[in-house]
């Protein structure tokens, strides 16, 4: 009873999680759309009502052919220097926050597009939840802090890979590990609970981190291919670095 509990509430707080940054889902791109689907279902849930249950073992289960006082936990960290499921939480968390950074813009912008709606002598509270209702343009400023939230994604999907590879070389849970550390009294031999099935998890998880890799870089090819598009059109003969020095000073 108590574990279902602690799994609810851990699955409340991902809900609330995702409350938060979907409120930018109906000002992003089909692409983005599509990405915050991926993030929330085959990460974050796959994260709670699976990968938890799996690596839940991990430190009970891991065992060393001595009895010596404190080589399993010595050994466990050695190979286990960070957990899986706190990894993959703080890398969810760091490649959410810049869709912060756009919600924090539309409010923003709300909050001018309101205060120029009551200066200019209008006070209808249709037209005002209105304002706060409708969908913003990515134009812009909201251009600009869009595409650097889409960076900010994609070096921090990059950096974490980066990461679990530089931690678990070839992202492989071996089933054997060779350990030597103090106060293990000679090389020992310990066993990793369920390899394989850690193993599948984590390539799946670092599967769906390429996915959202390719598709925050496929926003950013279309956001670019869209706003020169729409440079080439409306300005013919404007040149391309005029074009960015307009976009700078709508910054």
């Amino acid at each position: 009873m108590q574990f279902n509990m602690h799994n609810s509430k851990t699955k409340m707080n991902w809900t609330l999680f995702y409350a938060v940054i979907s409120g930018v889902n109906r000002h992003s791109t089909g692409i983005g759309r599509i990405w915050i689907s991926v993030l929330f279902i085959f990460r974050i849930l796959v994260l709670v009502v699976a990968a938890e249950s799996v690596w839940g073992d991990e430190k009970s289960e891991f065992t060393c052919n001595t009895q010596q006082p404190g080589c399993n936990s010595v050994c466990y960290d050695h190979f286990f220097p960070i957990s899986h499921i706190r990894l993959w939480a703080l890398q969810l968390i760091l490649v959410s926050t810049p869709a912060l950074l756009v919600a924090m813009h539309v409010a923003h912008r709300r909050h001018i597009d309101k205060r120029l709606y009551r200066m200019s002598g209008r006070s209808n509270p249709k037209d005002l939840e209105q304002i706060k209702t409708q969908k913003m343009k990515i134009t812009g400023a909201l251009w600009w802090t869009y595409v650097i939230s889409l960076m900010f994604r994609i070096v921090f999907e990059v950096t974490f890979m980066y990461v679990f590879y530089m931690i678990y070389p070839g992202y492989k849970m071996i089933r054997l590990v060779k350990c030597d550390s103090y106060p293990c009294p000679n090389t020992v031999d310990c066993f990793v609970s369920r390899p394989t099935e850690k193993t599948v998890f984590t390539v799946f998880m670092l599967t769906v981190s390429g996915v959202c890799i390719l598709l925050n870089i496929a926003e950013v090819v279309f956001l670019v291919g869209k706003a020169c598009s729409k440079h080439l059109h409306n300005a013919g003969d404007l040149t391309l670095g005029a074009w960015i020095q307009q976009k700078l000073r709508s910054y």
